[in-house]
């Protein structure tokens, strides 16, 4: 077992002693989701640590999307629970880069990509091939393209 997802096992153990509802409910679904993406596929396999942050990285994603749709939908109770819950997934997430920090790695990225001949707004893949690894698990996607996109503009 990996040591995040036994982490994750053990933080269950310490909500589920203390009581504490919000994280011992967010914490099953996520230790779920875990289980359900290692038998994903032909053969059942462990998740790296690497693989676990990126579940938790998408449960907490899903939590965000979920809590903005309740927010729109009058539902400000449970809009409050799911971002409460996906504030507690973050603290198992690395830090995530500032604006400032992106865009350097970004602006680096796009002057690679412009010596290898990639110009204008048909550089956005080339960037993105670039910038991806260097920020894979500090910054969302979404992020990431609106940056590469300010920076080709």
């Amino acid at each position: 077992m990996t040591t995040l997802k036994a982490k994750l096992q053990e933080d269950l153990t310490t909500a589920i002693r203390e009581r504490n509802e919000l994280h011992s409910s967010t914490l099953r679904l996520t230790l779920a989701a875990i289980t359900k993406e290692e038998v994903a596929g032909k053969e059942a396999r462990v998740l790296s640590d690497e693989e676990v942050l990126k579940v938790i990285a998408k449960e907490a994603k899903k939590r965000r999307e979920a809590a903005e749709a309740f927010a729109q939908g009058g539902r400000a109770d449970q809009a409050a629970r799911e971002t409460a819950e996906g504030e507690f997934l973050d603290t198992y997430l690395p830090k995530q880069l500032t604006d400032d920090e992106l865009g350097a790695i970004v602006a680096q990225a796009v002057e690679e990509a412009r010596a290898a001949g990639a110009e204008g707004p048909r550089a956005m893949g080339a960037v993105m091939k670039i910038v991806s690894p260097k920020v894979a698990g500090l910054a969302e996607g979404g992020r990431v393209a609106a940056a590469v996109k300010k920076h080709l503009a």
